[in-house]
């Protein structure tokens, strides 16, 4: 297992910020490789990725999240392996903190070679620094849930 850990400061609320981040049909718009997120219900998605022209679909569930702190993941069906974690600390009225921290395990030749050579770990501050570009031109979110989603 790999584990990738990026941050970014974004200038935008705290509220704004996570609310955004949960509108995952979103993700395209702003994560590389990411062709569609489809939401299935409150806790599970559907993935279609394509990365250096592999097509990759896999299914998610939300274990955990509270809003304005964090929304935690796995990976239930598919190709792909992961768990994450993202939470949100606010810095002060209109500055927040994202955290990502990604636990993945490569498969395949290409990714263990992108894992090995920090590819992957570029591509999460990539999609991260896009996120900061995407939320602070937009000022607002498209949209909220707001629900809990507990563990176990």
């Amino acid at each position: 297992m790999s584990t990738v850990r990026e941050s970014v400061e974004v200038g935008v609320p705290l509220h704004t910020a996570y609310n955004q981040w949960t509108q995952f049909t979103e993700f395209p718009r702003f994560m590389e490789g990411v062709d569609q997120v489809t939401q299935v219900d409150e806790r599970h998605n559907h993935w279609a990725t394509s990365i250096a022209g592999v097509h990759r679909e896999f299914d998610t569930e939300i274990v955990d999240q509270l809003p304005d702190e964090r929304i935690a993941w796995r990976t239930t069906s598919g190709e792909v392996q992961q768990q994450g974690l993202v939470t949100f600390e606010p810095l002060d009225e209109r500055h927040t903190r994202v955290n990502l921290a990604l636990v993945f395990q490569p498969s395949g030749m290409a990714e263990k070679a992108a894992d090995m050579t920090g590819t992957l770990d570029r591509r999460v501050k990539g999609d991260l620094r896009r996120f900061k570009d995407f939320i602070e031109r937009r000022g607002e979110a498209e949209g909220a849930w707001r629900g809990r989603i507990s563990p176990g």
